[in-house]
């Protein structure tokens, strides 16, 4: 299966798709490659694209007292972009990082919006996809509000599960918001 085809699947799978439209989502979208390590956006950047990941996994971080924070993860089949950047067009806080080599679909604002126009149902899957983005963002918010540091491990175990062999151990640490250390003590706790 090629990107394009990971990409059309995914959108199906919130809306039926008219060949037509297939082709232009094909047209737009351009292949782009971020190697391990390597940043799909940094801070201070605007984030003028919108990516598909179709390969590969990305964190997304700040520095909080010089130190990293990572606020979340996003794997193959899920999109990826600072949204408060690419519609404002301001300077991003955040950074996207490649934890794998990554291979990507990317749109420009300018041809999304495009698209937009075109295509009978791409406000529909754009805001579909905005709207899951959102509720991963507020989850997220409230986990580091709320929870405990053992709570916001339980928290990753149970919604990036899939994840924990692919991740290192600093970063789950920079996630639940402590030291690796730290981290360890609360694995053995709960193991």
């Amino acid at each position: 299966m090629d990107s394009y085809d990971i990409l059309l699947n995914s959108l199906r799978q919130i809306t039926a798709l008219e060949p037509e439209e297939e082709l232009l989502f094909r047209q737009a979208f351009k292949p782009y490659v971020v190697k391990k390590n390597d940043f799909f956006l940094q801070s201070t950047e605007i984030n003028r694209r919108l990516g598909f990941l179709c390969k590969g996994l990305v964190r997304y971080f700040v520095f909080k007292n010089d130190e990293e924070s990572t606020l979340e993860f996003t794997k193959e089949a899920e999109f990826i972009a600072d949204y408060g950047s690419f519609l404002s067009k301001e300077p991003s806080l955040q950074n996207i990082q490649a934890l794998e080599d990554c291979e990507l679909l990317v749109i420009e604002y300018e041809e999304l919006q495009k698209l937009y126009k075109v295509s009978r149902n791409a406000n529909l899957l754009g805001r579909v996809i905005i709207e899951h983005r959102f509720i991963i963002m507020v989850n997220q918010l409230l986990t580091v509000h709320r929870y405990t540091p053992e709570d916001r491990y339980r928290y990753f175990l149970e919604h990036y599960k899939d994840l924990v062999q692919r991740i290192p151990q600093y970063i789950i640490a920079s996630f639940v918001g402590v030291k690796p250390q730290s981290l360890s003590r609360i694995r053995k706790r709960i193991l």
